[in-house]
């Protein structure tokens, strides 16, 4: 199982798998890229061209008595050169706007949807801040990489190659010799300080998202902070993080004055030795004027693309970076996938059968011991017992957002390994302990219990779970905003719109996994009757610590330490004197307290 952020390859392999990994997105428009290709290349024989011209135009104006219809014509085609190398640049972008964004939404939406198809063990361990700003990075990175690549490296390494091929062609071998020995010497120098300098790049990328995972973290937690005055703790950690990323972005800015000496360096010996070969050939007469135009204007127009090489080559490598941190994001293993012959569930009556369960969320932590269980259709079979003892486990199960070590569980006599996830939670609801909205309208997190759902159904969905009266009076209405995690509103009113998203789904199978234990007495009998009337005529698994809310259970179960220790319903459980018996009796001296 390969793990996330985890890669032993050496860089330089690193950076060809994500170019190959990245390819596929960018081939779905190989007409696009041909033709912009194509239009690259026009642009450079343009560029290429105008030196020739100029040379031309020099020469004939350094006739005693220069024909004015000869200059004047060059002159004009200087400038419809100088406008086509312009204009199939701009052909060129247009031309591949639509592959660079495609690719960019493609990737960010597999990343998207292939997060969502992780187990609760990734998300459970995941830092949020970090993924987020991973896959942001990732995002900008393929858009610089193709920018960086196609429209900068590329157009120069050809410029540079057909400079040569020129110079080669029309003067003295040396020219083209001195060319390409100073672009070797200069690309040479550039990557293998630019190698060392990502690394620097990496650890900046690291101490980045750790600083926001931490701000995130923080704020997410606001009110935690409040309640123990801890801000300035807080500042102080996320300070020690900005502190650390200080340190590696320091290093790598001063890194940039080093690489940018030594690239001026290796060019200014580049264009010296060229200007001095080129004035001793106009001297010995082998050279015209011209020619010494020509050579130097082919000596800025190579580089000054060339000088930013380093700058071009810093970004390639910045971005291949942070493509290959969200490629890892889709290279994280899927512990839970679909069976190949899967097929979706057929729920009848939404029996429910547990049998000989053994799981753990660590090979040395076990919580389900050979538990055995049935949810007869229709019946409210309740789960008790102290924290630990595994009964929300049951519930992760059910969902099969954890594969069960041994053991299996089915529903209607369906293995649900052998069924579609999608199929299986289509057919299960559940009202959660601690309900989660989205920062959105009360109407779209109702509505999220079945998107398609018309209005009228939104609205008796909410009228069933007795929070439409309290919607109506709210000065927004339906468009009122519950805020991050719904914390503008109240627990009771925050389990009414869950109880409501239930509703809306009507699913055949009904999890109450301790809906009422953070509410107050009042409001809790209050939601326990609508949890109640829910729960008619749907097998319900009802997960409690309050045995009062679960004493009309069809059948109660009392686990400790991963195991069933006692089954029955209420009366029988009571009279037999053991441990329901004792918790009963010790809330009962709670309540009266």
């Amino acid at each position: 199982m390969r793990h996330f952020g985890s890669d032993s390859s050496p860089p330089g392999s690193a950076d060809w798998r994500t170019l190959r990994l990245l390819l596929p997105y960018l081939w779905e428009f190989k007409w696009r890229v041909v033709i912009a290709l194509s239009f690259l290349i026009g642009a450079k024989l343009a560029i290429v061209a105008i030196p020739i011209v100029l040379k031309h135009i020099v020469d004939n104006l350094n006739q005693p008595k220069a024909l004015l219809v000869v200059p004047l014509a060059l002159l004009f085609g200087y400038g419809l050169l100088r406008l086509a190398s312009t204009v199939f640049a701009d052909m060129r972008d247009i031309v591949f706007a639509k592959v660079t964004q495609r690719a960019v939404r493609r990737v960010g939406l597999e990343v998207f949807k292939h997060l969502h198809t992780l187990s609760l063990r990734f998300h459970l361990s995941r830092q949020t801040g970090g993924v987020t700003r991973d896959i942001e990075r990732g995002a900008n990175g393929i858009s610089s990489l193709i920018q960086m690549t196609l429209f900068s490296v590329l157009p120069t390494l050809i410029e540079i190659a057909l400079v040569a091929g020129i110079l080669f062609s029309q003067f003295d071998w040396q020219f083209a010799a001195i060319t390409l020995v100073i672009v070797v010497i200069y690309i040479t120098l550039t990557i293998s300080i630019t190698e060392w300098r990502t690394k620097l790049r990496r650890q900046m990328n690291e101490m980045d998202s750790q600083a926001n995972t931490r701000a995130i973290d923080s704020l997410l937690n606001y009110e935690t902070v409040k309640y123990f005055g801890n801000e300035a703790y807080e500042a102080t950690r996320y300070d020690a993080s900005l502190q650390k990323w200080e340190v590696a972005a320091v290093k790598n800015q001063t890194s940039v004055g080093v690489l940018n000496a030594a690239q001026a360096f290796v060019i200014a010996i580049g264009m010296t030795l060229m200007l001095i070969l080129a004035s001793r050939g106009v001297v010995s007469g082998k050279l015209t004027v011209g020619d010494l135009v020509m050579i130097n204007a082919f000596l800025i127009q190579m580089f000054i693309p060339l000088n930013f090489l380093g700058v071009m080559y810093r970004q390639i490598k910045q971005s291949l970076t942070d493509i290959e941190r969200l490629f890892d994001l889709l290279n994280v293993h899927r512990e839970i996938s679909d069976a190949p012959d899967a097929k979706a569930l057929i729920v009848r009556g939404g029996a429910v059968a547990f049998q000989a369960i053994q799981f753990g969320y660590e090979t040395n932590r076990q919580i389900l011991r050979g538990v055995s269980f049935d949810i007869p259709a229709g019946h409210n079979v309740a789960v008790v017992g102290t924290s630990g003892a595994g009964k929300s486990t049951l519930a992760r199960l059910l969902y099969r957002f954890f594969e069960v070590n041994s053991g299996h569980i089915s529903i209607d006599g369906q293995d649900i390994r052998h069924v579609t996830q999608s199929s299986l939670r289509a057919a299960i609801g559940i009202v959660p302990q601690d309900t989660v909205l989205f920062n959105n309208s009360i109407y779209f997190n109702i509505a999220y219990g079945r998107p398609d759902a018309s209005r009228d159904e939104v609205i008796e969905a909410a009228r069933a779970a007795h929070i439409l009266h309290f919607i109506e009076s709210l000065p927004e209405g339906w468009d009122t905003t519950v805020g991050e995690r719904g914390l503008k509103l109240s627990g009771g009113e925050k389990q009414r719109v869950a109880i409501a998203r239930t509703v809306l789904k009507n699913p055949r199978i009904l999890i109450l996994d301790e809906a009422t234990s953070a509410l107050d007495t009042q409001t809790e009998k209050i939601i326990q009757a609508e949890l109640k009337e829910i729960a008619k005529n749907r097998s319900t698994l009802t997960i409690a610590h309050r045995l009062s809310t679960i004493v009309d259970a069809d059948q109660i179960l009392v686990m400790e330490q991963g195991q069933i220790v006692e089954r029955g319903h209420h009366r029988q459980l009571l009279a037999a004197g053991g441990v329901y018996a004792k918790l009963w009796a010790l809330q009962q001296e709670e309540a009266h307290a």
